[in-house]
């Protein structure tokens, strides 16, 4: 097992200030707004080099993302910032119909995704925003890992043409990916090569893979492990390579089990290989409020969790 080692921890909704700080230096048609939580989503360092460029929308994510698409019209870049659940859900109709249907532009950046939201409850929390942002016809859906791979992802959607959701969250993680990295939309990670069985984890559940790939070392089980930080388009060449290797899989993922990555890689197995998988995921469930911490162990989404689905799906494979 390939050792992974930090030095510092931070938020993932940090990563994405700082590249869009950076993406505003590099293209001045890049521009932003945000629906009155510019401290959560981290854009202030935006806001001083470019205030010119910046739209506080207030609490009226509807309207933001109707502005965001006419922005488009102009040649502009925006990049929308509020919570995932406010990112997604609450303006669906209007990301449907006024962005996806006409492939505008438009960058929806959300932040405080998944359980480790924490303390502010089920309301607050989306489970399901994966799954509604990946059903949408033209839209591209990228959940990184890491401060530094958000950063660069942030950069990237920038030069991408065409409608992004950008996923990240509010815990802080372990930085374990390259500073510098150039990050390429729709190609996966090779986190670790293995031959007993596959782990494809996104988000912040990559770290909890490899603490598992760790784990699973120890006891003799050697495990693939691949970061899918984009959810569409999939990479189904990376999964179908690693899967003919290893032949069983397990997927892993701060979302909802029915919607998310792991239903995108059973697609995959399913039209072209079927092979025994495992989820790692929310069981059709709403959140609750506690710590991250807490959260994730209660709902199964901790490394001792992943490899207890990769024990059960190597067990499957040699029946």
């Amino acid at each position: 097992m390939k050792k992974y080692t930090y030095t510092d921890k931070k938020d993932t909704r940090s990563g994405f200030g700082a590249g869009l700080l950076e993406a505003g230096k590099r293209n001045d048609q890049v521009v932003a707004l945000c629906a009155d939580l510019i401290g959560s989503l981290k854009m202030q360092d935006f806001i001083a080099a470019f205030p010119e460029r910046f739209f506080q929308t207030g609490i009226a994510e509807a309207n933001m993302m109707g502005m965001a698409a006419g922005l488009t019209i102009g040649g502009k870049i925006p990049f929308t910032g509020t919570f995932a659940n406010f990112s997604t859900g609450r303006v669906y109709d209007q990301i449907r119909q006024s962005i996806a249907y006409s492939n505008k532009n438009v960058k929806i950046c959300a932040s405080h995704a998944g359980l480790t939201l924490g303390e502010d409850g089920a309301t607050h929390q989306i489970l399901e925003d994966l799954g509604l942002m990946k059903m949408l016809p033209g839209m591209t859906v990228i959940n990184p890992c890491d401060y530094n791979q958000t950063k660069a992802a942030t950069i990237a959607i920038a030069e991408h043409e065409g409608p992004v959701y950008l996923r990240f969250g509010r815990p802080v993680v372990p930085i374990f990916t390259d500073p510098d990295q150039k990050f390429e939309i729709g190609k996966a990670w090779m986190v670790n090569e293995g031959a007993d069985v596959s782990i494809f984890a996104t988000g912040h559940l990559v770290w909890e893979a490899i603490q598992a790939g760790e784990k699973l070392a120890e006891e003799g089980i050697d495990a693939e492990i691949i970061n899918i930080h984009t959810i569409k388009p999939l990479d189904a060449e990376a999964i179908l390579a690693s899967v003919r290797k290893t032949g069983c899989v397990v997927t892993a993922e701060e979302h909802n089990r029915l919607g998310g990555l792991g239903d995108s890689v059973a697609q995959v197995l399913a039209t072209q290989l079927p092979t025994p998988q495992e989820y790692v995921a929310v069981n059709d469930s709403f959140g609750e409020s506690g710590t991250p911490e807490q959260l994730m162990t209660k709902y199964g989404l901790d490394a001792d969790h992943i490899v207890a689905a990769a024990k059960r799906a190597i067990a499957r494979k040699t029946k």
